[in-house]
């Protein structure tokens, strides 16, 4: 036994020098570098975004929601992002409402204001849509920041604009992966609320949980495995 594991350590020491002129070993800790890099800029502790769940959660949601991803609204920051996603998808029409400033935004998001699948809005007031203009709402990265005052105009906006649903992606309380954007551009600090806090508030405004999608969600993220990293929540819309 010991001679088979001195004989194995020594082809697998041979398949290291061999390996060494092919590899260089700079360029392998370049590479190993560049990983974690990407690693800690996705899932690293202050700069995951629920933003960059929805994206994640693209594939799930349609799954879940089948004909009303058709017409789809996205509610938040970087939302060029998740409206050039959606509209990558088959048969799906996607707007975005951006609350903040896109100054420094990049070409493709300026060519999809112009185009007018993206507004700059202050989502502390109504939204410039007619009622039922689209069937799904999808909001995230933006709720955090509106105190209880804001949120009762809000999500009642949410709900009026949508036919089929509201997804609220939101971060969870103290999470690692939930992202610190910069207080004094957006005028306050995120507010990390339980699930708990999340369902009382939504019973407040007359908001009831979507029990179907909750339960086509969860099963379709236990066949892809997925797991989310963010709180998400399934509302219905006013009738």
């Amino acid at each position: 036994m010991a001679r088979s594991q001195a004989i194995n350590a020594r082809r697998f020491t041979r398949g290291l020098s061999h390996s060494k002129s092919r590899y260089p070993i700079p360029t392998i800790l370049v590479f190993v570098a560049a990983v974690v890099l990407i690693g800690y800029v996705f899932w690293g502790s202050g700069d995951y975004t629920c933003t960059f769940e929805v994206q994640r959660a693209i594939p799930i949601l349609k799954k879940t929601y089948g004909d009303s991803m058709h017409r789809v609204l996205h509610v938040g920051p970087d939302t060029c992002s998740v409206v050039s996603k959606l509209l990558r998808e088959e048969e799906t029409e996607a707007w975005g409402v951006e609350p903040y400033d896109i100054e420094d935004a990049d070409r493709n998001c300026k060519r999809l204001v112009r185009r007018g699948n993206v507004r700059v809005a202050d989502i502390k007031f109504p939204l410039p849509y007619r009622a039922k203009t689209f069937s799904l709402v999808i909001v995230s990265d933006a709720l955090d920041y509106l105190s209880p005052k804001y949120l009762n105009k809000t999500l009642p906006e949410l709900a009026r604009v949508s036919s089929d649903g509201i997804i609220i992606f939101t971060g969870y309380p103290d999470h690692s992966k939930a992202k610190a954007i910069d207080p004094p551009k957006y005028g306050r600090p995120a507010k990390k609320r339980s699930p708990s806090w999340w369902i009382r508030f939504f019973v407040q405004t007359s908001l009831e949980e979507n029990e179907v999608a909750i339960k086509k969600f969860e099963q379709a993220s236990t066949r892809d495995s997925y797991r989310p990293g963010c709180q998400i929540f399934h509302l219905n819309s006013y009738h």
